[in-house]
């Protein structure tokens, strides 16, 4: 888990709920069961997960009926969910990677459920862009919907299309955070201690034309050159991806969870590894050439090591290891 992802604060926040919680809500959602080999429930889940994600984030709890009793239900399927799947499953019906999610073993009572805990969608709501139908399990010749085209929302214990007022909402969130971080650099030059200076940094167009800054108007002063991440990190998830399964063998691929276990694996974030990975304020993750190559020296090393990156960040996820 890193400060990018789901907030650890709210990963915890969210257990809590799942532990404790007596009904459903608009961040919380109960499911008796579930069988990953029942196309109907694996689209049940991923409208609501989609919906929980619009609102900010939630958890969704398998093992607790409606009413919040213990279902009793044998949850090993559920944990033994596969997130490449569930990443998968959510392309196919989003049109894009969504992977800010986790799953989880959770005791409530005497009884131990699966938590699949949900981050927020960022820049816009997630947005289904084909229905979600499948064959009615009674009546095969006939179709059966989950969802429809278009935004989903919880509207209390429900995930229902969008209204005027769920948008208005999403905005207002996105513009509060982007409001939180304009002041919280404010503050950090209110803060700042005595003798400081505020100075004007001055643009200037370099002979190859790339962008660079002077932070003074004195002429003979230094230049310093602007990063341009989207020329240093050029691959967000999908592309990185996609690139990296061309460099594979033949026989090789991987997906969006292998480079969401390898990054947990290895603890690569902005922090730990710069020169890898990016994430604007307000936008999704960018890697670099490097990271790309240092996946594949890795790859040529040990022929598991993305197997390996996997198994252990199950280990993490399902027992704290």
């Amino acid at each position: 888990m890193n400060a990018y992802d789901i907030a650890v604060a709210d990963v915890n926040r969210f257990l809590l709920r799942a532990a404790e919680a007596r009904r459903e809500s608009k961040f919380v959602e109960f499911k008796g069961q579930l069988d990953p080999a029942k196309e109907g429930e694996w689209l049940e889940l991923t409208k609501d997960l989609a919906a929980i994600a619009n609102v900010g984030g939630g958890v969704i709890v398998i093992g607790v009926e409606s009413d919040g009793s213990a279902s009793h239900s044998d949850v090993r399927a559920a944990l033994a969910l596969d997130g490449a799947n569930i990443c998968n499953k959510l392309a196919k019906y989003l049109g894009e990677d969504f992977d800010d999610f986790e799953v989880s073993i959770v005791t409530r009572g005497d009884d131990k459920v699966a938590a699949i805990i949900v981050g927020p969608a960022e820049e816009a709501p997630l947005t289904f862009i084909r229905p979600g139908t499948y064959p009615d399990p009674r009546r095969p010749d006939q179709q059966k919907s989950a969802f429809g085209r278009g935004v989903y929302f919880r509207h209390g214990a429900k995930s229902e299309p969008a209204t005027r007022e769920d948008l208005r909402l999403f905005i207002n969130r996105r513009l509060n955070r982007i409001r939180d971080d304009w002041l919280g650099g404010i503050r950090q030059v209110m803060a700042a201690p005595d003798g400081a200076e505020i100075v004007a940094i001055e643009r200037v167009e370099s002979d190859d034309g790339t962008r660079t800054i002077r932070i003074t108007t004195d002429e003979d002063a230094p230049l310093y050159r602007l990063a341009d991440w989207d020329v240093s990190h050029p691959y967000r998830q999908k592309e990185l991806v996609e690139e990296v399964n061309k460099r594979l063998p033949n026989h090789a691929t991987i997906n969006s969870h292998d480079i969401l276990s390898v990054r947990r694996a290895h603890k690569i974030d902005v922090l730990t590894q710069p020169e890898f990975v990016h994430r604007p304020k307000f936008g999704n993750f960018q890697y670099s050439d490097a990271f790309i190559e240092w996946l594949m020296n890795q790859y040529g090393r040990d022929a598991r090591f993305f197997s390996i990156a996997r198994d252990r960040y199950y280990q993490m996820t399902h027992f704290g290891h």
